[in-house]
């Protein structure tokens, strides 16, 4: 079997440990690891197989000899390092916003639009993590009855903003202990977000744009219809942050040309690869971000007529944003570019 040099970009970031211990648990051909980060990182180690990895800098000559780049140190980055791979003659799967919506850069998820990998020219795109598990539920039903409209609602994990937000919800729930009101003092200055986030929900995930949506909420409207292939879907997202430390999880409602019932639904995202239906309001039985977190798997559930519209679905999706989300969903992408490299 051939086996690859792949470096990881942004290797001590939350996304790329991630990615290195999927990289060893799939069993990737892996020939050489390249764990590349800023001169910040420089001196530390990161894990691969048992082993331990240095870190080296990140440098435009840093690419010499890689197959693969999994890259996920955010957007500037990916701009300006990203070109050196290519030319160096790497395929980079890119895990930030930098590319997605470039007309000659495919987003991919494998399981929805695998094809759209082979027509990469060096780069392709990672989508947004709740982007990801949203597509990955909805194309099946889609394909079936063809989705008209989404209105999705969801609430992330703070993990999302990287390791400074996990951090704040560490050292914030420390903070409150055990106190029933969960403020914390005007003095304190949140590390990641405007606001603190335990015991609380935000309303906003990036920032804000001209038409009063969130960057993010525009991810999830722009990353949907490209992944598709369908710009006639109409889209509307409102993006949450909350104090979930890993899984995002969506509350989605979808009309459709066609009728769709919810156990045709069932029937459908049952036999869909990466999906696990959790489904049974009889038992209390539905998806929650403890059964997503350390999983491959999408969960489906409370799926349930829309009984407002003539062909109305609601769904809830839950799945690890760090895994499926980012690190395994580029991973994938990998496995279906060897198998034509």
């Amino acid at each position: 079997m051939k086996r690859y040099n792949v470096a990881v970009v942004g290797a001590t970031g939350v996304v790329g440990t991630r990615m290195l211990d999927t990289l060893a648990k799939r069993g990737f051909p892996v020939k050489e690891v390249r764990p590349l980060a800023s001169k910040r990182s420089i001196g530390k180690q990161v894990s691969f197989k048992g082993k331990k990895l240095r870190v080296k800098l990140l440098t435009e000559n840093a690419f010499s000899g890689i197959d693969i780049v999994l890259s996920s140190a955010g957007a500037s980055i990916s701009k300006r390092f990203l070109p050196s791979a290519v030319k160096a003659g790497a395929v980079c799967i890119d895990n930030t916003s930098a590319y997605r919506m470039d007309a000659k850069v495919p987003l991919v998820v494998p399981e929805v639009n695998p094809e759209d990998v082979f027509r990469h020219n060096g780069i392709i795109a990672n989508p947004n993590c709740s982007t990801i598990q949203m597509v990955l539920a909805l194309k099946p039903l889609h394909d079936y009855a063809r989705i008209k409209r989404i209105v999705v609602s969801t609430y992330q994990a703070v993990s999302g903003a990287g390791n400074p937000a996990l951090s704040q919800l560490e050292k914030e729930l420390a903070l409150i202990g055990s106190k029933r009101s969960g403020r914390l003092s005007k003095r304190y200055k949140p590390e990641k977000f405007p606001y603190q986030i335990a015991r609380n929900l935000i309303p906003q995930i990036d920032v804000f744009l001209d038409n009063g949506y969130t960057k993010e909420e525009m991810k999830m409207v722009n990353e949907t219809r490209k992944i598709l292939h369908d710009k006639s879907i109409g889209i509307t997202a409102t993006c949450v942050r909350v104090p979930v430390f890993v899984a995002h999880s969506e509350a989605v409602n979808i009309e459709t040309k066609r009728p769709l019932t919810p156990t045709k639904a069932r029937q459908l995202l049952k036999t869909s690869p990466g999906i696990k239906i959790i489904d049974n309001f009889a038992k209390l039985e539905y998806p929650m971000p403890v059964d997503a977190a350390g999983m491959y798997d999408t969960y489906v559930g409370r799926i349930r007529k829309d009984e407002s519209v003539k062909n109305g679905l609601n769904l809830w999706i839950v799945s690890d944003n760090l895994l499926k989300g980012a690190a395994l969903n580029a991973v994938q992408i990998a496995e279906l570019l060897i198998k034509k490299i």
